[in-house]
């Protein structure tokens, strides 16, 4: 695991979306441990509701959720002008080729399967972080 670095208020804030407590838990630690700012929702209503809030630098947003599974608030993200230009990096326990119908407008930056190696998804979040930047 990285070294803790100082987390300011310049380092990245990162909105972690996930309703299962010890997914959400260990990537907001791993995160946090990585030096970004990290929020926290349990599903998608709360993940729209919290980036309206926050307006965090990326969203990392797992698809299968209660209330509004990830899919839908992705899309809801990218239609609202405050919030859709924050990349979102979609993390699902099964792969993109399964979720198949829908998936052509979610935007993502990003799509990880569940279980992914730590190193793989910070190695993503930076990737996307920085191609936000570009533009």
């Amino acid at each position: 695991m990285p070294m803790p670095e100082k987390v300011s208020a310049t380092k990245p804030l990162i909105l972690v979306v996930d309703d299962y407590d010890d997914s959400r838990e260990m990537y907001a630690e791993l995160l946090k441990a990585s030096g970004f700012r990290v929020a926290e929702a349990r599903d998608g209503r709360q993940s729209l509701e919290k980036a309206q809030e926050l307006m965090p630098d990326l969203v990392l947003m797992d698809l299968t959720l209660p209330e509004m599974d990830g899919l839908e608030a992705t899309r809801r993200l990218k239609l609202d002008p405050r919030t859709r230009n924050i990349p979102v990096v979609a993390l699902s326990g099964h792969d993109a080729g399964a979720l198949g119908k829908g998936m052509a407008d979610t935007h993502w930056a990003a799509f990880l399967t569940k279980p992914c190696m730590p190193e793989a998804l910070l190695a993503e979040l930076k990737r996307a972080l920085a191609a936000t930047r570009a533009n």
